[in-house]
């Protein structure tokens, strides 16, 4: 999924921790994935890894909590959306 030019819909960084949500187009409507990962640097490169030590377990909560609270209120945007089509 991250390999294509697809960008995430939001982010959310808390130093080397990120929550990238995904917006994806189904026959049921809008639906949304998260990737959380660790940045981290090998000799010259840059790579990801979806493996946490203990003490950074609280900040993917807190990142995972921000990325739940984005997907929630874009669900209830979309069902706004949706009543106020059928009442037109």
């Amino acid at each position: 999924m991250t390999s294509s030019n697809r960008k995430p819909v939001q982010q959310y960084r808390d130093g080397s921790i990120r929550a990238a949500i995904w917006s994806n187009a189904s026959e049921k409507g809008t639906f949304y994935s998260v990737t959380i990962t660790r940045t981290f640097k090998e000799g010259e490169k840059y790579k990801d890894s979806a493996s946490f030590s203990g003490t950074e377990l609280l900040r993917v909560s807190r990142i995972a909590a921000l990325a739940y609270d984005y997907i929630l209120a874009k669900r209830a945007e979309s069902n706004s959306d949706a009543d106020t089509e059928e009442a037109q």
